[in-house]
């Protein structure tokens, strides 16, 4: 068996994959180590099985979705941005379908099938593919490195390391290459849940689990002073809070924090307090609960806010006294809600930390420290937004560093497979 590779990429999920395909040459050993028994565990997963692979849109517009990282990000969304990928699959048979809320998905919608386009294009660029054969060390050897597995060691002038972060650990995503790139003396940065649903106990919605709104606006705060504002979906589940706003929200968002959510739409305190001060002047026989449907706020949940801000079901506006008021007002516009902790890496989407940034060439994805490491992918410390963001930072990260690797072995540089 040959164990001798121009290139070694130890991974293989998306940003491995891509980073083979377009780093392949005629004559180029690549070599793509997997721990699992398949290729692919976690993409498979992505987007409910559904994979949404990219988001519409101009790609300038991508690096404010991965919140104070997007710098680092930038040269390879522009390297390899949103429609260029697209393109790709289109070019290689897998049509796409664009919803109206921008995210890019296969028309089968079916993650194999991305699956299925990769690992052929593996085969077509000669691409050696091992799977059950996870590394267990890696180390400089000269001007080149060693791979070591169950099954014997390799070597290699470059090494790329695609490994993921640390969450879905269901997948083989557990943190090997934080503990690989460590050992080469490469800076990892603390790790934690990232694109997480958030813990509330206890959680007063609990039985309202399912209920959904569209454009919430909700505000974080810690130690007394708000740090954050956001504006997105949020989902009530039966342990706490979950939703594309919140899990986009959450790697700004620590245990302790105050997440305050309003139910009124784009109305702040003020305006509301105004509103249902002069319906209920205006209308003394009525039952708070009456006033309260007028607001955009669903009937199951509009008992629970009167139920917590100490107002009976029959009360009247004739009656409604300026503490019950005030209650009222903060639970509809600004309900606090305490976080016991987030969703832990079982159920978190992506990873927050990994391979620190300072120690990696963003425009070639090269070690500043180890020449010939590469890094791509979740392993470094990258988390976007959800609407397939994360899976574009795989692509053109893996695409950037299979140009870094290029160079390294002399070959021009290749936009495309």
């Amino acid at each position: 068996m040959d164990r001798n590779f121009d290139v070694i990429i130890i991974g293989a999920g998306p940003a491995g994959l891509f980073c083979a395909i377009h780093a392949a040459s005629a004559g180029t050993r690549i070599l793509v180590l997997e721990k699992n028994k398949e290729p692919g565990a976690k993409l498979l997963l992505t987007g409910t099985g559904q994979c949404n692979l990219t988001h519409e849109g101009d790609i300038r517009e991508f690096v404010s979705h991965y919140g104070d990282h997007g710098k680092f990000v930038k040269p390879s969304l522009m390297s390899y941005p949103n429609r260029t990928l697209q393109d790709f699959f289109c070019e290689c048979g897998l049509a796409l379908v664009t919803e109206g809320n921008g995210k890019v998905f296969p028309a089968t919608r079916k993650s194999a099938d991305v699956l299925l386009v990769l690992l052929a294009e593996c085969e077509k660029h000669g691409v050696a593919i091992r799977c059950s054969e996870p590394v267990t060390g890696i180390a400089r050897d000269g001007d080149a490195f060693t791979v070591t597995t169950p099954y014997g060691t390799y070597r290699a002038g470059s090494v790329v390391i695609t490994t993921g972060g640390a969450s879905y650990p269901q997948c083989g995503t557990t943190g090997d290459g934080f503990r690989l790139a460590e050992s080469l003396g490469q800076p990892v940065t603390e790790i934690a849940p990232a694109l997480a649903p958030l813990l509330i106990r206890p959680f007063p919605f609990a039985s309202l689990a399912g209920i959904s709104f569209e454009s919430m606006h909700f505000t974080i705060w810690r130690g007394g002073k708000k740090v954050a504002d956001h504006t997105g979906d949020v989902l009530f589940t039966h342990l706490g809070l979950s939703g594309p706003g919140i899990l986009d929200a959450s790697r700004k968002i620590q245990a302790g924090d105050v997440v305050r959510l309003s139910f009124v739409g784009t109305m702040r305190r003020e305006e509301f307090a105004t509103d249902i001060t002069r319906r209920a002047e205006e209308n003394p026989g009525w039952q708070i609960g009456t006033i309260l449907a007028k607001y955009p706020i669903p009937e199951r949940l509009n008992r629970k806010l009167l139920s917590l801000s100490g107002i009976p079901d029959d009360l009247t506006c004739a009656h409604f006294s300026i503490e019950k008021r005030s209650a009222l007002i903060t639970n509809c516009t600004e309900l606090p809600l305490v976080v016991t902790a987030l969703g832990e890496f079982k159920i978190a989407m992506a990873t927050r930390g990994g391979v620190a940034l300072d120690g990696v060439n963003a425009k070639t994805m090269e070690s500043k420290i180890v020449p010939g490491l590469f890094f791509a992918g979740e392993v470094l410390d990258i988390d976007g937004d959800t609407g397939g963001y994360n899976l574009q930072a795989a692509f053109s990260t893996g695409h950037l560093a299979a140009q870094g690797v290029r160079k390294r072995l002399g070959i021009p540089r290749l936009e495309r497979a």
